[in-house]
């Protein structure tokens, strides 16, 4: 069996790589940060280092992928600024990684998986609620991902390959840490505050790690998960269902 994660130097992807990798399962690990990766997985893991923004490198990693059995899309960026202040720049360069490039590795590695095979895109609570304006662009991006992914879901049910999405909100990443210091700094607050105010919203109160949502990607990977497609798992510790 074999998987290709992108995003896999921290957070989420690495933890997704690593609970695959234990599974037996050979994985192609996809990230700008190959010092971090091979740390991370040494020779455990093929190591791809590309920008998946790029158009040449992106279809670079789309041939690394073709006919393989899983397909994480966990890469990702986000741009923290007040709503009046984001850029042309800034929208194209979050677009093109969180969504343009999900659509078409989407698009060229599905059809090349054999049946039974399972993509998982990463989404966001804030594709569904938004209540953070400095990550406008960011949210929008997630949103387009629970689009695609539905219709990505209907374009390989023939095969059968089935696409599903997560929305995971407090996750403890690196990002989440760049969240908190740089929306913290814009409102004139500690990040610990912020945090704070954050678990407030949260029904059981606390965030997540890596490696719990990486079980659930598992999960939606997984024969278990194998009547689930064009689907939306929120991974949010009820915050969508206050």
């Amino acid at each position: 069996m074999r998987a290709l994660v992108t995003g896999a130097a921290s957070g989420i992807g690495r933890a997704v790589a690593e609970a695959l990798i234990a599974r037996g399962i050979e994985v192609t690990a996809v990230d700008l940060d190959e010092e971090s990766m091979r740390q991370a997985f040494g020779s455990e893991a093929q190591l791809l280092c590309a920008d998946l923004g790029d158009l040449e490198q992106r279809q670079t990693v789309c041939e690394a992928g073709r006919g393989c059995d899983y397909l994480v899309n966990a890469a990702g960026i986000i741009r923290l600024k007040p709503i009046a202040e984001i850029t042309v720049d800034d929208w194209r360069d979050v677009m093109r990684t969180n969504a343009e490039s999900t659509f078409f590795l989407c698009q060229q590695i599905g059809p090349t998986m054999p049946a039974g095979s399972a993509i998982v895109n990463l989404s966001s609570s804030a594709a569904k609620l938004s209540t953070t304006t400095e990550a406008a662009v960011y949210a929008a991006s997630k949103t387009a991902v629970l689009s695609l992914t539905r219709s990505f879901a209907y374009a390989l049910a023939h095969i059968p390959v089935r696409v599903n999405a997560v929305c995971p909100f407090v996750i403890d990443t690196p990002m989440q840490e760049q969240v908190l210091e740089r929306v913290a700094l814009a409102r004139g607050i500690t990040a610990e505050v912020l945090m704070r105010e954050r678990n407030a919203t949260i029904p059981l109160g606390r965030s997540a790690s890596p490696q719990e949502l990486a079980g659930y990607i598992w999960f939606l990977l997984s024969s278990d998960a194998g009547y689930i497609t064009g689907s939306s798992l929120p991974v949010d510790g009820g915050f969508l269902a206050t």
